[in-house]
């Protein structure tokens, strides 16, 4: 059987674009660092930490003096000015920020709060909290 050399860079052609296709599927990776395009009702649950004294005064990604009396936080990927409700999943404690830094790059954490936000859900001498983060707006 003849099959001509067109049907065959078809074929390929076709195998190629399906492959590129299915790359492009959501692999779930909640580490990336593109901003999340729809925003609205976004939930996640992993680590929240809190900043070092160290930062205070510096500027954020946003252009925003850190203040560790204001309740703001980074995030990997929300865009700047999101308001976003916290949630200490160990005492149903939560408080609401505004996202205006970028981080944290620690694997398993989601946020990092300023540490008047982060003490008004839990112990700072705990370092790290298990929550619930959810956009408001």
């Amino acid at each position: 059987m003849f099959v001509p050399k067109i049907a065959i860079r078809h074929c390929i052609l076709l195998f190629v674009c399906l492959l590129t296709v299915g790359g492009c599927a959501n692999s779930g990776n909640t580490t990336s660092t593109k901003p999340v395009l729809s925003y609205k009702h976004h939930s996640e649950y992993g680590k929240a930490s809190y900043y070092a004294n160290k930062y205070q005064g510096r500027k954020t990604a946003s252009g925003q003096h850190f203040d560790q009396n204001k309740p703001t936080a980074a995030h990997r990927t929300l865009p700047f000015g999101t308001k976003v409700k916290v949630t200490n999943l160990a005492n149903s404690k939560s408080v609401v920020v505004t996202v205006n830094d970028r981080g944290p790059f620690t694997k398993g954490r989601v946020i990092d709060l300023s540490r008047s936000a982060f003490s008004a859900i839990g112990n700072t001498a705990s370092g790290v909290l298990k929550v619930k983060v959810e956009t408001l707006n």
